[in-house]
């Protein structure tokens, strides 16, 4: 799978006791973004925050939260996170998603591309030198 250099960045602000169909909302998103195709999906669990209601989430010792702030990022082209934005509209009722224009520097899975000979012989990988 290749990301346009040209990338967008979607961020989608919730609370961690949210919840969608009994499970965390923010593992809900992240499944229906792999089931949707798109590159990738990051959940970030921040230790202290406030949204629309001004209420303070933190996850200091003498004020233990049971719903700090979790923001979920997907990176990929505009395209796909369109398609994908009515459902995560549908499905959250507080909290916030902003997107913003991001410059794709590299998109890797781990696997190297073949290179070429080092030692300048005409060689292929692979094949014997004289």
């Amino acid at each position: 799978m290749t990301i346009p250099e040209d990338g967008y960045l979607l961020r989608i602000f919730i609370g961690e006791s949210d919840k969608h169909d009994g499970k965390p909302l923010y593992e809900w998103l992240v499944l229906k973004a792999r089931e949707a195709g798109l590159a990738g999906a990051t959940v970030l669990r921040g230790i202290e925050g406030f949204g629309a209601h001004s209420r303070l989430h933190t996850a200091k010792i003498l004020r233990l939260s049971a719903d700090l702030p979790i923001v979920v990022e997907i990176v990929d082209g505009l395209d796909r996170i369109e398609a994908f934005m009515p459902l995560v509209d549908e499905s959250i009722s507080e909290g916030l998603a902003t997107l913003e224009r991001v410059e794709v520097r590299f998109y890797r899975s781990g696997k190297s591309p073949a290179r070429p000979a080092a030692s300048g012989d005409g060689a292929q990988e692979g094949e014997a030198r004289p």
